[in-house]
């Protein structure tokens, strides 16, 4: 999970982020690892012995977003392949601002997130 330590806090903190996606990999054992890290993604994955990363695509602007990230990946460092998913159909209009938009106003977005995260959403938002 990369993060940006200069940029001011999200909704959660890292650590918390951490702690959920940990808690929504746990049924993969040891085939998931949870880590954050700060910087160039291609720098994290050559320190790390990755050849590929896995980049999501939901809408086409998804695409066109990460297909000029993937080229500046490459130029950056040609070892590491950009590797393309596309989502579920469930969740091709799916994004963590719409997410946390209708988690503030009381919807339930209980079909789109981990239960953990539901459970994190809605300790945040009860109060």
């Amino acid at each position: 999970m990369a993060y940006n330590k200069d940029k001011p806090g999200g909704l959660f903190t890292r650590e918390d982020r951490e702690a959920m996606i940990a808690e929504a990999t746990s049924q993969y054992g040891d085939r998931v690892s949870v880590d954050s890290f700060h910087g160039l993604l291609v720098d994290y994955a050559r320190d790390n012995g990755a050849g590929a990363v896995i980049r999501g695509l939901r809408a086409v602007a998804d695409f066109d977003y990460e297909f000029q990230m993937a080229l500046m990946n490459r130029h950056l460092c040609a070892d590491v392949q950009t590797v393309f998913l596309m989502a579920d159909e469930a969740h091709f209009y799916t994004s963590s601002s719409l997410i946390r938009e209708v988690a503030t106003l009381g919807g339930d977005v209980s079909a789109q997130v981990p239960p953990c995260v539901l459970r994190a959403l809605n300790d945040k938002f009860s109060k």
